[in-house]
């Protein structure tokens, strides 16, 4: 009997190990998701100051409903927040959700999809209570949007919350100010020479796109807004250079060192590098990384070479 007893425990313990869940698993950190953040953080903060809804939730939502802007939904709508029509009289499109064909809300651009978001919670009045809670009460907000059954996910509110401290969202909630123009060129929908759009990146405190095949100054001036001369200006080129698919192209003038990470590191010089590329690699001026090596305008690297880039 003894042996029949311990024979039951050690069934109900093993099967209590296979069968209970991880509770206290977090989503990992993933780059995707960091891209989407990056790109629409100051959209979300100037509709964080305009209507006071937490720009950690705006931007916790936007990578929850629309998988990081991957989604059909998002891709063939711009809805980056799942909203039904409900009385939408605009363009709509039709997808598979809590039935089948359920008409949502369509709009021309991200920009469109953020400002219809604020208002639409800002004008519910079953979301009303939610603007008695402070901007800076993420997890108030994140079961409020719950409760007032913005979705029927029974986990909805603890997935915002994990996502907004895995990527620390809610330091956006404390900003008092936002980059105007990555709000506006990140959001705003302009084609290139392709008929397709360059996605703006960030990268050691500057904005960048990567050329496409065609692309020229001028026509990432007239897709951007940024004047010719500025472009070239601030990737040290001429205006009339011929642009190849792959180059990088930065938005503002470049830094004069690399981000922390390369502090105290060097960057090891491949084939076919040149100090020109790898300035642009590293988001820095051209004359600031010769100044870092005291090297001369003239000299000529060699694979192997090794430049300090911070």
């Amino acid at each position: 009997m003894r042996n029949r007893i311990l024979l039951i425990l050690l069934i109900l313990a093993f099967s209590s190990l296979v069968s209970t869940p991880n509770l206290s698993a977090q989503p990992k950190w993933n780059s995707v998701y960091q891209n989407y953040i990056d790109q629409y953080k100051d959209l979300a903060i100037e509709q964080m100051l305009r209507y006071n809804i937490p720009a950690s939730i705006t931007l916790a939502q936007g990578l929850l409903e629309s998988g990081a802007g991957r989604s059909q939904l998002t891709r063939s709508g711009n809805n980056h927040f799942g909203i039904k029509c409900h009385g939408w009289k605009g363009r709509r499109t039709y997808h598979d959700d809590d039935a089948a064909g359920e008409c949502f809300r369509a709009y021309d651009n991200a920009k469109q999809s953020y400002e219809d978001h604020s208002k639409f919670l800002s004008t519910q009045q079953r979301y009303s209570r939610l603007f008695a809670l402070s901007r800076t009460d993420y997890k108030g907000w994140a079961k409020g949007l719950k409760h007032c059954g913005y979705a029927t996910n029974p986990n909805y509110a603890s997935q915002l919350i994990q996502i907004i401290e895995v990527y620390r969202l809610n330091l956006y909630d404390k900003a008092t100010s936002y980059d105007r123009f990555m709000a506006h060129h990140s959001a705003e929908d302009r084609p290139g020479p392709d008929g397709t759009y360059h996605i703006i990146k960030y990268y050691n405190k500057n904005y960048y796109v990567i050329a496409k095949d065609g692309d020229t100054f001028k026509s990432l001036s007239k897709e951007l807004g940024i004047s010719v001369r500025k472009l070239a200006k601030y990737n040290e080129r001429s205006r009339k250079d011929r642009l190849e698919a792959g180059d990088i192209i930065y938005l503002k003038k470049k830094r004069k060192k690399a981000t922390k990470n390369y502090k105290d590191k060097f960057h090891v010089v491949k084939a076919n590098e040149s100090m020109y590329t790898i300035s642009q690699k590293y988001g820095i001026r051209l004359k600031s990384l010769y100044d870092k090596n005291n090297l001369p305008p003239y000299y000529q690297i060699n694979v192997g070479d090794k430049l300090l880039v911070y």
